[in-house]
């Protein structure tokens, strides 16, 4: 992992907490518990980064649903 990444991680996790009304310490432990944080964001950042806001956070909270760390 390096700074980019981490910087996007960052980005993620903030904008998520501002949308779904939680601390940014909740939407970390749940993107970190959930594997997505390790297994989807920093691996796909290549891919994720082109998005745009909106899409990226649509995209992200889908998948919290679909990995059960958010209701449906």
């Amino acid at each position: 992992m390096n700074t980019t990444n981490i910087d996007f991680a960052t980005y993620c996790i903030g904008n998520l907490s501002r949308r779904l009304g939680l601390s940014a310490s909740e939407v970390y432990y749940r993107l970190k518990s959930s594997g997505i944080l390790t297994e989807y964001i920093i691996p796909s950042y290549d891919v994720l980064h082109t998005f745009s806001k909106e899409y990226l956070l649509d995209d992200l909270t889908d998948y919290m649903r679909e990995k059960g760390v958010l209701p449906s």
